[in-house]
């Protein structure tokens, strides 16, 4: 049985009904008697090559395109540019008779492009590896031309403990486009390579960068960059290729490659692993996506009425549990691995997708690359047409336990609800908000402590383990940090802003799960009040790097939290059953929120580590045990050597801000 024909049987059934029957009399009835084993052989080659649609070689290029057999002709189009001009040379594919179209072309065809057309129009097909400039046609290169020297030893292959990551969650424009930034290749991947952006984020002390989507999206017309153009990159256009207006050349398919691929060698250099964020969740558009133009109507939902469902609130939503996109999904987060060396994925909207479907790509990667780190938005944008108990929702997630989501929760007791930027929570002073707080310090898993009945939006622990619950307070939806501060705080000073700001992130960088920061939160950074900036201009977005020299204690705040939490065990434990052990809650006040890592939590050098949250406006008096402790964190400033001892029971906790101490 050959890979072509298992391919068949295996894409069979997410076809027509008589597509199934007619591959089932064709190549199934021979096998009624018994002895099919040979039909899964070599599945999982064949799982991860029926999508390389293009195969090159400097003696021939060889296309295959999974296509209906309704599209009676496929046509292949060579072109000797990305856009614009006549095909150099037009042919008609050749159909094997169940789902695939084939053309092979001799002689060295590097540097040209191509289009599929299934008789609805050009594409690249479905899964391009490089494109032209704005990614309307596919380019024919040799991807081992675009490693960077050194690339073969760059990848990271050490699995660590989840809790142990510090993601940077960036936009390559929004990182390096101001002036201010100081750096060569501002908006670009390159900039990623610079040593002053590299020394920046040593620094700071992340481990791990979150990328927004890089892939080539729709949005922005690449053949226009020296006008500003500016999108957040949830609109996808073809899923496995760079995106142009990040390279320095669009209209060169292998530039973009190569300066991704140098992007993530500096930063896999100086310790830093990189996440990218995929969006499999809906495309740019329906009619004019690669999916419909190259096989229409098998990568989306239906709603049963016949019209398209709406999941992702972007107009279209895929069905993941169907065959060809599950498959796809597999393939591209695989290939990323392979090709590029990402370290893991941020899925956006991933509560679209399915569980089995999420649960197949977290085994393969624990087949191969279990350093692979997967979270995701557990939620979508709307209702799917495919049953919530079977979605990838974050009520869901102990059904996917290799998989993290972010936790809301803690996100919105302590800055307020994602629906009324005006309305503040615990930051603000907002009593009521304590228990979710402590339900995100816990990282999501149960414990005795914790009432269910009074935590916000989930009423009964969701994460299996720490691990599974990403700890933030913003990221690049909503308004970030700074805005949300002066929108929910009438009459806020630029003292209280930051002493809240810096209560805000000691809450999420003394919680067991994993931390998470917007880029430029180290430099109090703001975006005039816009809530949603996915297309605002520089001017909003940007991140100001005069700030860091205007607010010195916020870096160095943000710098020393993250370098206690690296530094002691007791804060990133990593497995429940110890957060239970070791995590106690103390009695406190409205506003208050405290707790203690009792006895040596992890192996911690420090003893009975005790953290208070202070969102009042005036100093509190909280019980302690008694005990002799060094205080390493008040007044907003953290030295782990020691700022002040204290002895006794009782500790005083000034007005809006934290204390950490020691035993």
């Amino acid at each position: 049985m050959t890979n072509v024909k298992i391919t068949n049987l295996l894409l069979a059934g997410v076809l027509s009904l008589a597509t199934a029957q007619d591959i089932a009399a064709q190549e199934l009835g021979a096998q009624s008697a018994g002895g099919g084993d040979e039909l899964i052989e070599d599945t999982a080659t064949v799982l991860f090559n029926y999508q390389n649609e293009v195969t090159y070689s400097p003696q021939k290029t060889t296309f295959q395109l999974f296509a209906p057999k309704e599209a009676k002709a496929v046509t292949l189009r060579i072109y000797a540019e990305g856009q614009g001009g006549e095909p150099l040379k037009t042919v008609k594919m050749d159909y094997d008779g169940y789902v695939y179209y084939s053309a092979t072309l001799d002689g060295d065809w590097k540097g040209k492009f191509y289009t599929f057309d299934t008789g609805r129009g050009e594409c690249p097909g479905v899964f391009a590896k490089a494109v032209g400039v704005n990614g309307r046609r596919g380019a024919i290169v040799d991807l081992d031309e675009t490693d960077p020297e050194g690339w073969d030893a760059d990848r990271i292959t050490q699995k660590v403990k989840m809790t142990d990551l510090v993601i940077y969650e960036m936009h390559h424009r929004d990182f390096s486009i101001d002036p201010s930034s100081g750096l060569k290749y501002k908006g670009k991947f390159l900039a990623l390579t610079e040593q002053k952006a590299i020394d920046h984020l040593k620094r700071l002390g992340v481990n791990a960068v979150h990328i927004l989507p890089s892939f080539d999206y729709a949005s922005v017309d690449e053949t226009r960059l020296d006008t500003p153009q500016y999108n957040w990159g949830y609109d996808p256009l073809n899923y496995n290729v760079p995106e142009g207006s990040y390279s320095t050349n669009p209209y060169d398919p292998v530039v973009r490659i190569r300066e991704f691929k140098q992007m993530v060698q500096a930063l896999h250099k100086a310790g830093i692993r990189v996440i990218l964020d995929v969006v499999y969740n809906h495309t740019f558009d329906l009619a004019g996506s690669n999916f419909q133009l190259t096989y229409p109507d098998v990568f989306y939902r239906k709603k049963a009425d016949g019209t398209w469902s709406d999941g992702s609130g972007c107009g279209n939503e895929t069905a993941s549990e169907r065959e060809p996109m599950r498959r796809f999904m597999l393939r591209s987060m695989r290939y990323w691995v392979d090709e590029y060396h990402i370290d893991g994925f941020r899925v956006d909207l991933m509560g679209v997708h399915d569980i089995e479907t999420m649960n197949q790509i977290r085994a393969m990667f624990d087949r191969e690359f279990p350093a692979t780190f997967i979270y995701g938005e557990g939620w979508s944008a709307g209702a799917c047409a495919y049953p919530i108990e079977k979605l990838a929702m974050k009520a869901n997630i102990s059904r996917m336990p290799g998989i993290a989501a972010f936790g809301d929760e803690m996100r919105d007791a302590l800055r307020g609800p994602f629906n009324d930027d005006h309305k503040g929570a615990f930051i603000a002073g907002v009593p009521g908000n304590e228990e979710s707080i402590k339900f995100g310090i816990a990282g999501a898993i149960s414990h005795p402590q914790i009432d269910n009945s009074k935590v916000n939006y989930s009423k009964e622990a969701w994460a299996l383990q720490p691990w599974q619950a990403i700890s933030y307070v913003s990221c690049h939806d909503d308004m970030c940090l700074v805005d949300r501060l002066r929108a929910s705080v009438p009459g806020i000073t630029q003292d209280e802003l930051i002493r809240l700001d810096l209560l805000a992130q000691t809450a999420v960088f003394t919680a067991q799960g994993v931390p998470f920061i917007q880029a430029g939160e180290e430099a109090l950074r703001d975006k005039k009040g816009v809530h949603n900036s996915f297309n605002s201009p520089d001017s909003i977005n940007r991140i100001d790097w005069t700030n860091l020299d205007k607010y010195p204690q916020v870096f160095d705040y943000y710098r020393n939290l993250i370098s206690m939490r690296k530094n002691h065990p007791a804060f990133r434990l990593g497995d429940a059953d110890l957060v239970r052990k070791h995590l106690e809650f103390l009695p406190v006040q409205d506003c208050l929120v405290a707790f203690r890592l009792k006895d040596n939590a992890g192996g911690d050098a420090w003893k009975n580590i005790i953290v208070i949250l202070n969102s009042a406006k005036q100093t509190r008096s909280v019980d302690i045990p008694y005990g002799n402790y060094t205080v390493v964190c008040r007044d907003g400033v953290i030295n782990e050597a020691g700022l002040d001892t204290v002895t006794g029971s009782q500790v005083s906790v000034p007005a809006q801000s934290a204390v950490i101490l020691h035993e």
